[in-house]
């Protein structure tokens, strides 16, 4: 039997506080069955909703209405900050201590990811015109480890991440992480169904793995990866840092912490708002930070997520964010080698 997705109730007197939860709720992937005022939560409303937990944030204390809401015997949720303005560093802070909460007491919300049709694709897609590269660029030759792009995705991302790379031309002169959130016992079909088309190598990253360029490897749901300067994969032997595996926002902080300019982070479809914590920081270290654009998504959420704090520079479709790449890498290598 398929596991249900948990419902969430809210009850709140101000209004913004409402609007700020419910976003969260849904952003995240629950259910919200109930956002409501309490004046105007009725006996039929009341009766109406089965709720696996009330988040109650109440500024004049209503003793009736929350002995009645307790006396149902679910779990609820009090005591939550007071949402600051959305877009602002503290704001996806605290969304995720709202997840973390709710996590620790329904768990994570029911997400399938599908990869069968991936699976199933005959050909890779056709791209709406051609990427330039330069020709400067198709002979670039270096030991160095140039650039790192860390694709991040949850729900519908690998599809999206899929034509991303299938529009990548060879012999870039960038290494490629991704960080998706997926079941651990996904992620072996998830190295085959994303480079069945463009045959890029790609393999589950480990202890000792080296980042390289047109390579792209992808962080393991179990444990933490970091980086060498070299580029040589860290295992932690630690669980992620939050409620995702792999966590976005980590793989972000380690990344840009430990390649600055030469970092790049492409947020593509996703549930929640993970990575936008980091993404600032990312560009503050001197990287960039792009993402997909809302009508490509199956979930926007998390690209929204990441443009809300105002650190994407460029959103586009998977070929437009192909393109970027291209030219990205191409103008900072001009200007390097100049």
């Amino acid at each position: 039997m398929a596991k249900r997705n948990p419902k969430v109730a809210i009850v709140s007197d101000i209004s913004l506080q409402r609007l700020a939860l419910a976003h969260a709720v849904k952003g995240q992937g629950y259910d919200l069955v109930l956002n409501s005022s309490p004046e105007r939560l009725d006996d039929r409303l009341f009766k109406s909703v089965e709720p696996d937990v009330w988040i109650v944030d109440l500024q004049n204390e209503d003793d009736e209405l929350l002995d009645r809401i307790l006396d149902l015997g679910v779990p609820v949720l009090f005591g939550l900050d007071a949402a600051p303005a959305q877009g602002t560093r503290q704001y996806p802070r605290w969304e995720r201590r709202v997840f973390i909460k709710l996590y620790d007491v329904v768990g994570h919300p029911v997400i399938q990811e599908n990869l069968e049709p991936l699976e199933k694709q005959a050909v890779a897609p056709v791209a709406p015109r051609e990427i330039y590269v330069p020709q400067e660029l198709m002979t670039y030759k270096s030991q160095r480890l140039e650039f790192v792009c860390v694709l991040a995705a949850s729900l519908g991302g690998p599809a999206a991440v899929k034509e991303f790379l299938d529009f990548i031309p060879s012999g870039l002169p960038v290494a490629f992480v991704l960080a998706q959130h997926i079941d651990a016992r996904m992620q072996e079909s998830l190295t085959r169904v994303l480079v069945r088309h463009n045959h890029m190598p790609c393999h589950i990253a480990h202890d000792g793995d080296k980042l390289k360029s047109g390579q792209l490897l992808i962080a393991p749901v179990e444990t933490e990866i970091d980086f060498s300067a070299d580029g040589q994969v860290i295992s932690r032997n630690i669980k992620w840092d939050g409620p995702y595996s792999p966590s976005i926002d980590q793989v972000l902080a380690n990344v840009g912490r430990r390649f600055g300019k030469k970092s790049i982070a492409i947020i593509f479809s996703g549930m929640g708002s993970d990575g936008s914590i980091s993404g600032p920081q990312m560009v503050e270290a001197g990287g960039s930070v792009w993402a997909q654009d809302e009508k490509t998504c199956a979930c926007p959420s998390q690209p929204d997520a990441m443009r809300a704090t105002g650190c994407v520079s460029f959103s586009g479709t998977p070929f437009d964010l192909a393109n970027r790449l291209v030219i990205h890498i191409s103008r900072n290598l001009s200007a390097h080698t100049a």
